[in-house]
């Protein structure tokens, strides 16, 4: 009897994992890919599995997996892959032993990422084989099947999900809830196919090319690339969840479905459109297929509507069939009216927060990095003047330095996840040419940004085993910092001080803000904070703080803009840093 669960296609990636006999898992984490290890942890030390510092390191351990013989699975966020595309490129010449999937989570309309890229791009780029899945069912099929397909002819797998198939879920025949066994391959010392020196990387390159021709075959015969027969001449190839919005909007149209996109059915597809008058191609979010078909001759429409830029959905689709079809063009939703905007804030009682206020007080420069702390750009803090990817926060404040920028107070602002996966090399390059920035690390002890997993500075490994708590300042030391600090993130008046002195000291110092992320700990202070209206003037200080738990009274006289405060007792934390900016003392602990 067959096991059916309903599960994402995250879930559905790390039990088709479990089925398949996969024996090495690693990744970083990165929305909309990050539940996949949480969920292959479950299965309780079934896979060895880990959170990498980066996707490099990551995709390393995957490729030494693959070459002991044990299949191993690589999951990462788009903009991971950039990360680990060195490795990536030589493993596809060597070519796997053990099975190897990377399975890679795009996030078209950047719903929590930096940009938007097709990695379908990358995957043609390193010459490996690329599946998008549909739904749930296809993700657990197309891990399995790229396990297989991967020992058989020796390449990396990639599964490319975006953003909607990790998150939606739908039902899955796993078909048993016990692990699959897959036989390890013995290991050969063979240093011609392993070592990609350039006298063995030659026929490598030449290998890889045989394999794709070989691979183009296999996809043209693939049950992931399949004719669905309708009625029209006009007709559709689409990928990935492309394929469920032309299903909801085109029903009666015939359908090309894209499983298996590198490398691309060409001669199926080719015969498919035969019949047509007009053909297009529906995918996420570049035309990766629709060039390589007009690359190959066969006609593709490009319509007016504009497919090519963020998320897909059914009325865009809807807007495509209005031009082709001549349907009624489709009415937007109208938003709620007297709904109140909410952007995203630092949490209350947030230890990001006073860091952040005072940098803006002091007039600093702040190249910023990727995590909660993206955050401090937004005002009323307005403390980040950029933020490019992980660890880059360093190594733009070297560039601003060595540019000659005006304002002598530089800083680099990253969190202890972001230093451990691509900041210890920046500040190594602060040490080693003596450049006189400030390296901060907003060390909350946890990967917080993408729901608290662990890191090599919380203590505990992925499956909460015990491990060493690497402290920043330390390895700040260690790499030929002199001026080290760790400050605590409440105390105001020494930030500033500290702050103060490392800014114009003129040399690199590293200062650590260490703090524990209030949601991950469930931190709250002994007491929560009130107005006194009295004492209050409607200053506005506090409101500069940005914090959620301080909110606007009735105006303090009738004509005015300005109000008093007050502070919401289900958010404070007592973190205290509004008494600390208030000048009339008119914040106390409730009595």
């Amino acid at each position: 009897m067959t096991k059916r669960m309903l599960l994402s296609a995250n879930e559905a990636i790390a039990w088709a994992a479990y089925r398949s006999g996969c024996r090495v898992a690693t990744a970083y984490p990165g929305t909309p890919s990050t539940e996949i290890m949480h969920h292959v942890a479950e299965f309780k030390g079934a896979i060895n599995c880990e959170w990498s510092v980066n996707e490099k390191v990551a995709m390393e351990i995957g490729i030494g997996a693959s070459l002991a013989g044990v299949r191993a699975l690589v999951a990462m966020k788009h903009v991971g892959l950039n990360v680990a595309m060195d490795p990536l490129m030589t493993f596809t010449h060597l070519g796997a032993i053990g099975g190897m999937v990377i399975i890679n989570a795009d996030d078209p309309s950047m719903h929590s990422s930096q940009n938007e890229q097709d990695n379908r791009s990358l995957a043609k780029f390193a010459r490996a084989v690329l599946f998008e899945p549909a739904d749930s069912q296809e993700a657990f099929d197309m891990v399995c099947a790229g396990f297989d397909l991967s020992e058989q002819f020796q390449v990396p797998v990639i599964v490319r999900t975006t953003t909607r198939t990790a998150h939606t879920s739908t039902l899955v025949d796993i078909g048993s809830t016990e692990q699959g066994e897959a036989t390890p391959i013995p290991y050969v010392k063979n240093a011609q196919r392993n070592v990609a020196i350039p006298a063995f990387a030659r026929p490598m390159r030449a290998k890889v090319e045989k394999r794709t021709a070989a691979l183009r075959d296999l996809s043209e015969a693939s049950p992931f690339n399949r004719a669905e027969p309708g009625s029209g001449d006009l007709g559709f190839v689409a990928s990935g969840v492309a394929w469920q919005y032309v299903k909801e909007v085109f029903p009666d149209a015939p359908i090309f479905k894209v499983g298996l996109s590198f490398p691309p059915p060409i001669e199926a597809i080719r015969a498919f459109a035969r019949d047509l008058q007009r053909l297009v191609v529906i995918e996420e979010s570049d035309p990766v297929i629709a060039d390589q078909l007009r690359a190959a001759g066969i006609a593709v429409l490009e319509p007016k509507t504009q497919l090519r830029m963020m998320e897909l959905n059914p009325m865009r689709l809807e807007q495509l069939s209005a031009e082709l079809l001549g349907t009624p063009a489709p009415t937007p939703p109208q938003p709620e009216g007297h709904i109140p905007v909410r952007p995203p804030v630092l949490c209350s009682g947030c230890t990001h927060r006073g860091p952040f206020h005072i940098l803006s007080k002091l007039k600093t420069t702040v190249c910023g990095d990727i995590g909660c702390y993206t955050l401090g750009a937004a005002p009323p803090l307005a403390a980040m003047d950029t933020c490019i990817c992980m660890g880059a926060a360093i190594g733009t404040a070297i560039g601003m330095r060595k540019a000659g920028l005006p304002n002598p107070r530089i800083a680099a602002v990253m969190g202890d996840s972001t230093f451990f996966h691509s900041g210890m090399t920046g500040l190594l390059d602060v040490a080693y040419n003596r450049i006189p920035i400030t390296v901060m690390v907003f060390d909350n002890r946890i990967t917080a940004m993408t729901g608290h997993q662990e890191n090599p500075g919380s203590g505990q490994t992925l499956l909460g085993e015990p491990a060493t708590a690497v402290r920043i300042a330390e390895v700040a030391r260690t790499l030929g910092i002199t001026r080290v600090h760790e400050v605590d993130p409440y105390d105001l008046a020494n930030l500033e001080k500290i702050f103060t002195d490392c800014l114009d000291s003129g040399e690199p110092a590293v200062v650590v803000v260490r703090g524990p992320c209030v949601l991950h700990e469930k931190w709250a202070g002994t007491f929560i904070n009130v107005v006194d209206a009295e004492k209050c003037t409607a200053c506005g200080a506090c409101f500069r703080l940005g914090c959620p738990a301080i909110i606007r009274s009735e105006p303090k006289e009738p004509g005015s803009t300005r109000s008093k405060s007050k502070i919401d007792p289900m958010f404070c934390t007592g973190c205290n840093l509004c008494a600390q900016v208030c000048k009339f003392d008119a914040i106390s602990p409730a009595k």
